[in-house]
């Protein structure tokens, strides 16, 4: 299990190889689908994205309501591939590291590795688990999107998966090759 933190580096994505086990500690950045629109709407309108990109994690979440006590809800991932039309702009302006779950296109699988990037898996159905590693939350925009807004989090080992690392490995496609041959196919 390996430990990173963010800011997370173009040099600290190399270390990584498709299938490491990783804990996160330091400040992601959740979004879904509606604020990934809004983010490149702006930046067309000669805008600025709300946070720092480059470096940054993009956790593919809109966590629910704290309870008393809590930073938020449940912080389960969503499908990452309704990030995917935005995903090539982000990491061309920087984006080092995404979390969501599922596969990715092999248009954005490629743009990770061309970029140096790295997409992580977090487990779906595991919000409340994930939510006990977030230790603040703030939204920091578009607030009338709901659980869809921008936040920073901060994390403390926030449990992942590398499923896509800067070479073109991919732990999807060599999972179902190494099952299949266990199976004799």
């Amino acid at each position: 299990m390996q430990r990173i933190e963010t800011p997370f580096t173009k040099e600290a994505a190399k270390t990584l190889t498709a299938g490491d086990e990783v804990l996160i500690t330091g400040t992601i950045y959740a979004a879904r689908d509606a604020a990934h629109k809004r983010m490149l709407e702006d930046l067309a309108a000669g805008g600025e994205l709300p946070f720092p990109v480059r470096g940054a994690i993009v956790y593919y979440a809109g966590p629910t309501p704290a309870k008393p006590g809590r930073a938020v809800g449940s912080a389960g991932p969503t499908t990452s591939y309704r990030m995917d039309a935005y995903t090539d702009q982000l990491l061309e302006l920087g984006l080092t590291g995404m979390i969501g779950k599922g596969r990715r296109s092999d248009a954005v699988a490629a743009a990770i590795a061309k970029n140096g990037a790295v997409y992580f898996a977090a487990v779906g159905g595991a919000g409340a688990l994930i939510a006990s590693c977030v230790r603040a939350s703030e939204v920091v925009a578009y607030p009338e999107l709901g659980p869809e807004a921008v936040m920073r989090l901060t994390v403390v080992d926030f449990p992942a998966l590398v499923v896509l690392d800067t070479c073109g490995g991919n732990l999807y496609e060599a999972g179902r090759a190494a099952y299949l041959r266990s199976i004799g196919k």
